[in-house]
């Protein structure tokens, strides 16, 4: 065997791996035409080193240098993200019949895409579909089937990671813990059950729930559409956006039900509503353990299907005393 011929051989596959390289390179140059601006990709991975353990966060980072619209590429799939209530305008009203359809994954592809409403694109069917789950499958007579009741006492959903956020929110903000707490015991008495009816006359309460949906979406970001996290703490949208505040939602008139982009919650309605069993606040008095008090809330968050805290909420509960 020559002695030259493995570095020969070397220097033939560096070369066709620099010229895919750069073609690769030319090609995406070429695609990014008419595409929102956005941070250089690598080759193979695009985009995905800069995501991390925290995604929700880093792209509010990648918001501030390339702006309110940037472009991704995660793997070979080009995403556009929208971290701004100006920017999910353009995608979700303006323009929302050129975006409503969603790119199927091959995973899901030959099972889902032809009969699933989640992946179907805007078309005759699938308004007819959606339709169908409208009047049959979640209508509230269907909701409030025993069955259904049944299973309820054991789901765990986004309503309980809200609850925890707002808690913890609470009790490190006394002053606003108090005003809900008495805004509580006026409208329905000290140690009552919450209504249904009793949800338009708490406006305080209301306003903690959109507070803390601000803060702490459940779902963090979208993709390809809103990086929801980003825009809950948009400086030219907010005051003091990092400041929890519930008072800023007496002041400020927001649509809670996702009509207004500068609030968009995971979901709304008196069925996923934190505002119910927030109620508990008005049936104990709530405390931080000594050591907890002492050393803060920690606040971090863990990314998953929802945001949720890294570190459970320890809090000591006293029922109230009615006699």
């Amino acid at each position: 065997m020559l002695p030259w011929l493995p570095w020969l051989l070397a220097s033939f596959l560096a070369a066709v791996y620099f010229f895919f390289l750069n073609l690769q390179a030319h090609h995406h140059h070429r695609r990014r035409r008419g595409l929102p601006p956005g941070p250089r990709p690598l080759p193979l991975l695009g985009n995905l080193h800069l995501l991390g353990d925290h995604p929700h966060r880093s792209l509010a980072r990648l918001a501030q240098t390339h702006g309110p619209l940037i472009s991704l590429r995660l793997g070979a799939v080009t995403t556009v993200v929208a971290s701004s209530p100006a920017a999910a305008r353009e995608f979700l009203q303006r323009h929302d019949a050129v975006f409503a359809s969603r790119s199927v994954p091959d995973a899901v592809g030959g099972a889902h895409a032809k009969n699933s409403v989640v992946w179907l694109p805007n078309s005759p069917r699938w308004r007819a579909l959606r339709k169908v789950m409208a009047r049959d499958l979640l209508a509230p007579h269907r909701l409030d089937a025993p069955e259904l009741q049944r299973l309820r006492r054991y789901k765990v959903d986004t309503s309980s990671n809200t609850v925890e956020w707002a808690m913890a929110e609470l009790l490190q903000n006394p002053v606003s813990m108090s005003k809900v707490c008495n805004e509580l015991e006026r409208v329905i008495g000290s140690g009552k059950n919450i209504e249904e009816s009793h949800i338009s006359q708490l406006p305080y309460l209301q306003a903690v729930v959109k507070e803390t949906f601000r803060l702490h979406a459940p779902a963090a970001f979208l993709l390809p559409r809103q990086d929801i996290w980003a825009m809950g703490r948009d400086a030219n949208v907010w005051s003091e956006p990092e400041k929890f505040m519930p008072e800023r939602f007496l002041e400020k008139v927001v649509d809670f039900k996702g009509g207004d982009f500068d609030l968009i919650p995971f979901g709304a309605g008196r069925r996923i509503c934190p505002g119910m069993p927030l109620a508990m606040l008005n049936q104990f008095k709530w405390k931080l353990p000594i050591d907890v008090e002492r050393n803060g809330v920690d606040m971090t968050e863990k990314f998953g299907v929802t945001l949720i805290k890294a570190v459970p909420l320890c809090a000591i509960a006293t029922p109230i005393n009615l006699s």
